[in-house]
C-alpha cells in the first residue's frame, strides 16, 4: 500500500505569493518552475504526474517539496555558494591601482593588461577583472582644450541663455562654415554590404577639389539654411548673411551664434551688421566652438552623406550635400539642449582642479 503524502500546509498568503511567482515572466525560470511544483502537488497531482507535466524528473519534484517544507518560500531560492576565496588581499589590489594611476611603464606612455601583469605579478585575467571593477581604462584617452577667454563665463551664460530661454519675436541661428569638404573618388568600386561582412571601400582615392559648406541652424525648429561656396573668405560669409537676410521674415530679430574666426569679425562684415539693427551677434568663447549647435549638425552630415561617399567632381559632392539638406529639413527636429550655464562652469572647474592636482 502506497504511503500517504504529507501535506505542505500552504497558507492563503503563501498561495498568493506562489501564484504570483508561477505567473511571472521576469523572475528566473528555475524559481517559476519550483513554485509550479509546489502548487501542482498540493492541488492533488502526484510527484510522478507533476514531473511528467513539467517535463522534469520525479526526484526533482520531491527535492523542492522538501525544500519548501523546511524553508517555505525562501527555501525555493538558490542558496549562496561560497566560491573560491580571493587570492589577492586589499594591499595587492591597492598596489595595482596605484601603479596604473600614478606611474608610467619604462618603455611606454601607458599601461596595458600584460605590462601590469608583469609588473605586479598578477595574472592577466586578474588584472583585467580589477581594472573593469574599478572602471580604470589606461588604454583610452580623451582630448580636451580649455578656453583662455577672459569673458568665458559671461559668454557661456549668454549663449546658453539663448538656447534655454530664446527671446520672443526673434530667431536664434547657429552659423558656421565647414571648410575643405573634399570631393574624393575611390579608386575602385565600393564593395556592397552583405550578410556576414561590412561595406568595403578602398583606402586610396583621387582628389577632385573642395567646397565650403556654410550653414545656419535654427535652434527652435532644427531646420538649416545652407550654401556651398568655393572659398571661405569674408566675401563668401557676407553673401551667406545676405542669403539669411532674404529668408528670415523682416519682422524678426536675428541672433547669430558664431565662433571667433577672423572672417566673422572682418571690418566689412561688422559694417554690414551695424547697418542692420535686427542682427545681434553672440561670439562663442575661444576654443569653445562646441557651444555652437551647428557643429553637431556638421557631424551628422559628415557621417551620413560625405565621409563614405565617392564623388567624381565637386558639383557631384554639392548635389549630395543639397540632397541631404533637403531630406533633413523635411524631418527636422531641434537639438535638445539640457546643460545649464552653471553645470558647464562647474564641469570646467572640476577639470581645472584635476589639472592642478596632476603631478605628471
Amino acid at each position: 500500500m502506497a504511503r500517504a503524502r504529507r501535506s505542505l500546509d500552504i497558507t492563503g498568503e503563501e498561495r498568493e505569493q506562489l501564484d504570483a511567482i508561477a505567473a511571472s515572466r521576469s523572475l528566473p525560470a528555475a524559481l517559476v518552475r519550483r513554485a509550479k511544483i509546489v502548487l501542482l502537488t498540493e492541488d492533488g497531482l502526484s510527484d510522478r504526474e507533476a514531473a511528467r507535466h513539467l517535463d522534469i524528473s520525479q526526484p526533482t519534484v520531491s527535492l523542492w517539496r522538501r525544500r519548501f517544507r523546511t524553508g517555505r518560500i525562501a527555501g525555493l531560492h538558490d542558496e549562496m555558494k561560497p566560491g573560491r576565496p580571493r587570492t589577492q588581499d586589499d594591499d595587492q589590489v591597492a598596489q595595482l591601482l596605484n601603479t596604473v594611476l600614478s606611474t608610467q611603464p619604462d618603455a611606454g606612455t601607458h599601461w596595458s593588461v600584460r605590462t601590469l601583469a608583469d609588473s605586479t605579478g598578477m595574472s592577466k585575467s586578474t588584472v583585467q577583472r580589477y581594472l573593469a571593477l574599478f572602471g580604470v581604462q589606461p588604454h583610452r584617452s580623451q582630448s580636451f582644450k580649455l578656453s583662455n577667454d577672459p569673458f568665458f563665463i559671461e559668454k557661456v551664460r549668454d549663449i546658453v541663455g539663448l538656447y534655454l530661454d530664446p527671446p520672443h519675436n526673434a530667431m536664434v541661428l547657429c552659423v558656421d562654415e565647414k571648410s575643405q569638404c573634399q570631393a574624393l573618388e575611390r579608386t575602385q568600386p565600393v564593395l556592397p554590404l552583405g550578410l556576414g561582412y561590412v561595406e568595403g571601400v578602398t583606402h586610396d582615392y583621387v582628389r577632385h577639389g573642395t567646397t565650403t559648406l556654410f550653414a545656419a541652424l535654427d535652434v527652435a525648429t532644427g531646420e538649416v539654411m545652407t550654401q556651398c561656396k568655393k572659398r571661405h573668405r569674408h566675401q563668401e560669409y557676407l553673401s551667406f548673411l545676405r542669403h539669411i537676410d532674404q529668408n528670415v521674415p523682416a519682422n524678426l530679430d536675428i541672433h547669430l551664434v558664431v565662433d571667433n574666426y577672423a572672417t566673422h569679425k572682418h571690418p566689412k562684415v561688422r559694417a554690414w551688421l551695424a547697418k542692420r539693427p535686427r542682427y545681434h551677434v553672440h561670439y562663442t568663447p575661444t576654443y569653445a566652438s562646441w557651444l555652437n549647435q551647428v557643429e553637431r549638425w556638421f557631424g551628422l552630415i559628415t557621417q551620413k552623406a560625405i565621409c563614405r561617399g565617392s564623388f567624381k567632381s565637386v558639383p557631384d559632392l554639392v548635389k549630395r550635400i543639397e540632397r541631404y539638406v533637403e531630406h533633413y529639413n523635411t524631418n527636422a527636429r531641434p537639438f535638445v539642449w539640457t546643460a545649464t550655464a552653471q553645470s558647464i562652469i562647474d564641469k570646467i572647474e572640476r577639470v581645472c582642479k584635476v589639472i592642478n592636482g596632476t603631478t605628471h
